[in-house]
């Protein structure tokens, strides 16, 4: 390994950014056509280049002889989860087996434990046929090879627009009919400031209402002005969020959903979160916003084609909803985690 040098990213270095990224986009669609959904460059490069409250976060370029084989890039929340950290790397295919990915794994794994983090995460994609676990492919073989466990396995779907009016009409009838005395609202954008603290209180608590598995996660800070500096950061990244609440009698909020397009990626739509307030499951609601929110999509943005979502595989009521919209399965996410 003495071949491979490793230096932090500068993201304001536009020719060492340009590489960095073409080695994580290439390493992501090795997995096969339609497997993964990297981020498009100026998306990854207005994160790295945007100070944030909610994380840290940095990337690392691995060199042999000034050219870039392997990347690496670490996230680690600064409100909640002090215990967490994200790491990703991706090495170019060709140069593989090398030694060059477990440098850099090694690399962020330092900086984490440096940064007070014991627990590790990363995803991994793979195509669907490999099954559940994706044994014999080569992602989830590197991530068990050093240390690290399957801890949610996570299916991507995939939906083709417009959806017939017909079935869109029939679900919004049959979750009406169990949710009398509930409102749904749906806009495009920023959360208007009467529904924010709402709003900010049931997103905050997805990463832990939505199954976990085996991961060890805690909510996220329930804080209106961290939704506002996402939603600033979303702007800039070229990005359009549409979504749909359910609202109750008194006009809290008890259910939600997103999704997101990208100039980056034309004709493409990815379903973000959705979720329903415990004290207010039973009604419908799931299938309520996300029927509106779908309605929002097809009549603001008919270019729109695709809507790609991705599920945990036990979130059986969830997948339901989804199916009954259309989605099929196109291919796999494991979500890995390591106590360093």
């Amino acid at each position: 390994m003495s071949d491979l040098e490793i230096v932090e990213l500068d993201p304001f270095d536009a020719a060492a950014f340009d590489a960095w990224h073409r080695v994580y986009a290439e390493a992501e669609l090795a997995c096969g056509p339609g497997v993964a959904a990297p981020w498009q460059l100026e998306e990854l490069r207005v994160l790295l280049q945007t100070p944030s409250d909610r994380y840290a976060k940095a990337g690392w370029s691995g060199l042999v002889d000034g050219r870039v084989v392997t990347v690496g890039f670490l996230r680690v929340p600064l409100r909640d989860n002090p215990d967490r950290a994200e790491v990703a790397v991706h090495t170019l295919p060709a140069a593989r087996r090398r030694g060059y990915g477990a440098a850099m794994l090694a690399r962020l794994e330092q900086v984490a434990r440096e940064r007070g983090r014991a627990i590790l995460v990363g995803e991994i994609a793979w195509p669907y046929a490999a099954g559940p676990d994706g044994t014999g492919e080569p992602g989830p073989g590197f991530a068990a090879a050093h240390g690290y466990g399957l801890a949610l396995g996570d299916v991507k779907r995939r939906l083709r627009l417009p959806v017939a009016a017909e079935v869109l009409d029939a679900l919004a009838a049959e979750a009406a009919a169990a949710s009398e005395g509930f409102t749904l609202r749906s806009f495009v954008g920023a959360v208007p400031e009467e529904i924010l603290a709402g709003w900010t209180h049931l997103v905050s608590s997805l990463v832990t209402e939505a199954p976990t598995g085996d991961l060890e996660v805690e909510p996220e800070a329930a804080d209106p002005a961290l939704v506002r500096e996402t939603e600033a950061l979303i702007e800039k990244q070229g990005r359009t969020k549409y979504n749909t609440v359910a609202l109750d009698p008194a006009g809290e909020v008890v259910a939600y959903t997103d999704l997101a397009t990208t100039i980056h990626e034309p004709g493409r739509a990815y379903q973000w979160g959705t979720l329903v307030r415990a004290d207010a499951r039973g009604h419908r609601l799931g299938i309520a916003v996300k029927v509106a929110n779908l309605r929002l999509l097809q009549d603001a943005r008919p270019d729109v084609t695709t809507l790609v979502t991705y599920n945990a595989e036990v979130n059986a009521r969830m997948v339901e909803v989804n199916e009954r919209l259309g989605f099929t399965p196109v291919a796999r996410l494991g979500e890995f985690q390591k106590r360093a």
